[in-house]
């Protein structure tokens, strides 16, 4: 790959992780009490003895950050992807519905679907993504007959073997990068630009989870737990799954 290439490459990154940990803080700021508890299972945490509000609250904010910046991160990774494929091999945006890049290898066109990592999606996902590779390759074929074509589902990263599924051919990780750039060393050169001002902006995110903590925390504990202390479970049982009417349970002391 041409050095001017790389630096684009490079510049890239450098600009658009600074979105991801800009949006890592701004999530922490306007997190809620109830989204959050409303989308885990209290029994869980009952099951395993958490009853220090502390610990509770400690699970939540980190599994809801795991999620979310998963997420996040994830559409960096698919973007930068586009954006590879656009100035190392002439490959483009696709104008397909649920495909992403398209690019021309060694007489083959590629119509690739981008996804950060293996563990994406359910069963019916994955069969929409069949769907659209079939749809794209119809709509093709009908002003291409010559040029073979080749659904591809991309995985960012991850050590697998390339195999065709009968379907679509399926690359992640080295190959994948390799297959976009030309380039083999390219999965390995993109970690440096991805560690930008990485600690100042962790040292901001440190500062504002704390702030969430304590502002959940006084949340939960004045509106989930007995004046003695101990959690009132009914009550956030209730909170998340009642849907009949019934009385409300008051938060009283044990």
């Amino acid at each position: 790959m041409k050095t001017e290439t790389r630096k684009k490459i490079e510049q890239f990154v450098r600009d658009n992780i600074v979105t991801f940990q800009l949006n890592r803080i701004k999530n922490l700021k306007k997190l809620e009490l109830k989204l959050l508890l409303r989308r885990k299972n209290p029994y869980l945490f009952r099951a395993k003895n958490l009853n220090l509000a502390t610990n509770l609250i400690s699970a939540l904010l980190d599994a809801h950050l795991s999620s979310s910046e998963e997420g996040s991160f994830g559409g960096f990774l698919e973007k930068l992807a586009i954006y590879v494929a656009e100035i190392t091999g002439g490959g483009h945006k696709s104008a397909a519905q649920g495909i992403d890049i398209e690019l021309i290898r060694d007489s083959v066109r590629f119509l690739i679907a981008v996804k950060s990592g293996r563990n994406w999606g359910n069963s019916g996902q994955h069969l929409e993504l069949k769907r659209n590779f079939k749809t794209a390759v119809k709509i093709i074929r009908q002003s291409d007959q010559e040029t073979r074509l080749q659904p591809t589902l991309g995985i960012c990263y991850g050590n697998f073997k390339t195999v065709y599924t009968g379907e679509y051919l399926h690359i992640g990780g080295q190959s994948f990068w390799h297959l976009i750039s030309g380039d083999e060393n390219l999965y390995i050169d993109l970690i440096d630009p991805l560690g930008c001002d990485a600690e100042k902006h962790d040292t901001n995110f440190k500062e504002e989870k704390a702030n969430a903590f304590n502002r959940l925390l006084r949340e939960f504990t004045s509106d989930y737990c007995h004046v003695s202390g101990a959690i009132n479970w009914p009550k956030l049982v209730l909170f998340v799954s009642g849907n009949l009417s019934q009385k409300s349970i008051k938060k009283t002391g044990k």
